[in-house]
């Protein structure tokens, strides 16, 4: 049963995707990074399924001018639909109805690239007025398992204010994230549910407050967007998201993470994406045990580059 704003505490998920996608370069050059396949599913699928299944009902794309292709993966391709009926596909019929089928899609447009914040701005303009919070998922970060927000929800419901994602890195890894600064709440009741002081973004592992990171996944409560107006820009003349919620705490707002103990893949470089497509791929049936059995001898010292492989 779909979750409702007052069980899950958002009906909207916004997912930023307006980047050019450079670092996928050919590829992105026709192709947004967002519908390139992780093993048979577009990254961008996967979030909004992610985002249907914690209750959400409506998707709001951010995309850039004349980037259609990620809204369009989520309308029905009548055509495609009856030949593939015709032709007795249904597996593949299933799996082509699946993204239109699951929550409503609206897109806004960042005309320019002024920064996440910024895209997350332009958001509030399609929000119905009741709506007291909304969930923000970047696209190129996958949380496994699934689950993360309806905790995050809770913990909203308990302590009010808004909830982010945070994921323990090593220490090698914090210059690549932003940080958190974090204390223990006052009851101590859970221990992956902290009250954040602050973040750091990219700090030296000399300045690092914490290893917790940020993971990509945003449950804020309505006054981000007044905290997002009223922010300068920072380098590259660009709004940030974490400047909007360092200002929140400042004036008292209350900010939570849940610490998230299972795994995160970066969708946004392609070392992570393709480390993304094993994972998945060995999660598949239909992939898993021949992949398994094919890295087992790609990687065992009986590897020959010359031999022929199955």
């Amino acid at each position: 049963m779909r979750m409702t704003d007052k069980t899950s505490g958002f009906r909207t998920a916004v997912v930023p995707a307006a980047g050019l996608g450079t670092r996928f370069l050919p590829a992105t050059k026709t192709v947004p990074k967002e519908l390139l396949p992780v093993v048979d599913t577009p990254g961008i699928e996967l979030v909004a399924a992610e985002a249907a299944d914690s209750g959400a009902d409506r998707l709001v794309i951010v995309t850039s001018p004349g980037k259609d292709g990620v809204v369009a993966h989520f309308v029905e391709d009548l055509v495609l639909e009856s030949t593939l009926a015709e032709r007795g596909k249904f597996a593949l019929l299933e799996k082509v109805r699946k993204a239109p089928g699951l929550l409503d899609v609206t897109s806004v447009v960042q005309e320019e690239p002024l920064g996440l914040g910024h895209a997350v701005a332009q958001a509030e303009a399609v929000l119905d007025d009741d709506e007291l919070a909304i969930a923000v998922l970047l696209p190129d970060d996958l949380v496994l398992p699934c689950g993360v927000l309806e905790t995050m929800s809770r913990v909203r419901r308990e302590r009010g204010g808004s909830v982010l994602c945070a994921i323990d890195v090593p220490k090698s890894q914090v210059s690549a994230y932003g940080v958190f600064d974090v204390e223990e709440c006052a009851d101590n009741a859970e221990t992956d549910v902290l009250r954040v002081k602050g973040m750091v973004e990219k700090p030296d592992l000399a300045d690092a407050p914490s290893t917790l990171a940020a993971a990509g996944r945003y449950l804020l409560d309505r006054v981000i967007f007044d905290a997002l107006r009223r922010i300068t820009p920072g380098a590259g003349g660009e709004l940030q998201l974490t400047d909007a919620i360092a200002l929140l705490i400042d004036e008292g707002h209350p900010v939570h993470v849940v610490v998230h103990r299972g795994s995160r893949h970066d969708l946004g470089n392609p070392g992570g994406y393709l480390r993304a497509a094993v994972d998945f791929a060995l999660e598949r049936d239909e992939y898993g045990p021949q992949l398994r059995e094919w890295l087992k001898f790609r990687l065992s010292p009986e590897w020959d580059p010359q031999s022929p492989i199955a």
